[in-house]
């Protein structure tokens, strides 16, 4: 009898995960950024983020499985993953983990909240992040993560903030790489270091993770820079309007995994067709996603979400993103 129950139970889920990936269309993408780092929580100090070593807010729930997530986000068609970095030792280890895996890459940069970092040794700091970059140039394709987020000055007070981010835009000058930007609640300020350092971004960037207003998102794409649209930046019906006018040759996907996954209750979750089974964490399974842990694979909801508000074919809108990504990225 149990052996009965358990190769129905089998049956079901294999039915139940063809007829999710049973779409009829298959997709190329590349995920401008997942957090596959310990600085997504810097509490921890793993080589992996935490999450995706079965543990949460210190609590140990299930074993490793970032070899499962990878092989997953492969299966739905992601050829590339850029792992993000937010501080050096945090660089060191995506770089580590990006050279053992093909799939990976990795962008160098310190995380606006993470700019105490440089006041010990600022011009050493700054010399080993410029290192790491230019020794590994097969790997690292951006600078960043760097910029201002004004909503989290208890981690990094803003003066601190504004003279590392412009003082990062020297590392752009000297490998001629896109810059892999942040910016919350701080448009104006991020703007204007932008501008008045022009001549040394030489390969344009992306805002990532996006959730500023249509007037910053043109006065952005007016400079250059590129639009990176995840989970966060999809949550309202204001963000949406703002997505769908981004320029189809400046729109990049992502995930930012394991956060920013799309919930039911934002008002993108209408657009979203493809669905994976996922289990809480307590009850995990081998193969199978976590429930509330957003990762790579699930780009081709972003990708569905911002066909359906902008009226376009997903594999048409698909086509354009990769093309947008490659060129900027030079994969």
């Amino acid at each position: 009898m149990l052996f009965i129950r358990f190769f129905f139970k089998n049956i079901i889920k294999k039915r139940r995960l063809f007829s999710i990936m049973a779409t009829g269309e298959s997709y190329s993408f590349i995920d401008i950024g997942a957090n596959l780092t310990g600085f997504a929580r810097t509490v921890f100090n793993d080589l992996l983020d935490p999450m995706y070593q079965g543990v949460y807010y210190g609590k140990n729930c299930h074993p490793p499985d970032l070899d499962s997530v990878l092989k997953r986000s492969y299966e739905t068609g992601v050829e590339k993953i850029i792992v993000t970095g937010g501080s050096l030792s945090d660089c060191k280890d995506a770089l580590q983990l990006s050279l053992n895996e093909d799939h990976l890459y990795t962008t160098v940069g310190v995380h606006p909240t993470r700019c105490g970092d440089f006041e010990t040794e600022p011009q050493k700091h700054l010399s080993e992040l410029l290192n790491l970059a230019k020794e590994n140039r097969k790997k690292v394709v951006a600078i960043g993560e760097c910029g201002l987020d004004y909503d989290r000055l208890h981690f990094c007070d803003k003066s601190t903030q504004l003279k590392y981010f412009e003082e990062q835009l020297s590392l752009a000058e000297e490998t001629s790489l896109p810059l892999f930007l942040h910016c919350r609640n701080s448009f104006s300020d991020f703007m204007s270091i932008l501008k008045r350092n022009r001549n040394k971004i030489r390969s344009g960037g992306v805002i990532h993770s996006f959730d500023g207003t249509e007037e910053e998102m043109r006065e952005a794409v007016e400079f250059g820079l590129h639009v990176g649209v995840n989970g966060c930046s999809l949550k309202t019906s204001k963000n949406l309007e703002v997505v769908k006018e981004i320029p189809a040759d400046r729109l990049l996907l992502e995930t930012d995994a394991p956060w920013c996954e799309i919930r039911p209750s934002h008002s993108s979750h209408q657009f979203v067709k493809t669905h994976f089974p996922s289990k809480k964490k307590e009850r995990w399974e081998e193969g199978e996603s976590v429930k509330s842990r957003n990762e790579p694979r699930n780009i081709i909801q972003v990708l569905e979400v911002v066909a359906g508000v902008r009226g376009v074919e997903p594999a048409s809108l698909a086509k354009q993103v990769y093309q947008n990504t490659v060129l900027l990225f030079k994969f």
